[in-house]
């Protein structure tokens, strides 16, 4: 139940901090290319699944 308080509290840390860099020009942008960032790599997860799960079907 510790573990679960600072996990937490660590995320609302960070979402705090995240809200502050994002009212900067800079912080705005790197957040935008994170953000950018992880949308290409969530999509790719995503097509390597939809592939693999075709590949998967053709065989049955």
């Amino acid at each position: 139940m510790k573990q679960l308080f600072f996990v937490a509290i660590g995320i609302v840390i960070g979402l705090a901090a995240a809200r502050q860099v994002a009212r900067t020009a800079p912080g705005a942008r790197l957040l935008a290319e994170v953000d950018a960032r992880t949308k290409a790599f969530t999509g790719a997860v995503a097509d390597g699944y939809r592939s693999r799960e075709a590949e998967l079907r053709t065989d049955v």
